[in-house]
């Protein structure tokens, strides 16, 4: 939830399915503000189960040498660095309530790569081998850590990409599905990872891709 429609966004989802939540406004690569999200998290509901590492952010697509240090360091801080924190954070307080399921979102771009995305592809390749040393360290504490990579998913951020007569018939069917995935499929995925039905997966990257690894 990193836009401005995201408490309205908050409130009607947890409406319709009759849950309870707060929202918190973080900056993910700042230390103090993950801090108090999770101590905020622990306040509001006594505990903390499961962290969803979910934001991230895109940059220019230049060439690698073309890219600012400005861009590359902020990609990098928010993609990377604040599934970092957010480990950092909420791992303490999962050992104290007995575990717990940690689920950080890479993409399909951190596994096979793209042209022009040199720090996005960065993080997100940095995000799955986080998720493994993760799982290894904090696995006798009954954590377990895994990674999804989703593929083209129809959200705000491809607008730009439907505006391309061109690519765009390319790339809404490049993969072996032959179309882009919703965000409800993702959100299966994560579901599945973070619940008991995962019980004995940690370590593992879940390619939410429409079979894209296989082009």
């Amino acid at each position: 939830m990193d836009t401005p429609e995201g408490p309205k966004s908050l409130d009607k989802s947890t409406f319709l399915e009759g849950g309870e939540a707060i929202f918190v406004q973080t900056d993910v690569a700042d230390s103090k503000q993950v801090s108090r999200l999770v101590q905020t998290a622990v306040d509001a509901f006594g505990g903390l189960h499961i962290l969803f590492n979910n934001a991230g952010i895109g940059h220019s697509e230049v060439r690698s040498t073309d890219l600012s240090e400005e861009e590359w360091d902020r990609v990098i801080n928010v993609n990377l660095k604040g599934v970092f924190l957010g480990i950092k954070y909420a791992v303490p307080v999962m050992k104290q309530c007995g575990g717990g399921a940690i689920v950080n979102t890479s993409s399909l771009l951190g596994i096979k790569g793209k042209k022009y995305e040199s720090a996005y592809n960065a993080s997100k390749a940095g995000v799955i081998l986080l998720t493994k040393n993760a799982a290894l360290e904090y696995g006798k504490f009954n954590i377990r850590v895994n990674a999804i990579a989703p593929g083209v998913i129809d959200t705000n951020i491809i607008t730009p990409w439907k505006q391309d007569e061109r690519k765009w018939p390319i790339i809404s069917k490049a993969n072996a599905l032959g179309r882009i995935g919703t965000p409800e499929e993702v959100a299966n995925a994560v579901l599945f990872l973070a619940s008991d039905e995962a019980s004995f997966i940690t370590g593992a990257t879940l390619s939410v891709d429409g079979g894209g690894l296989t082009f």
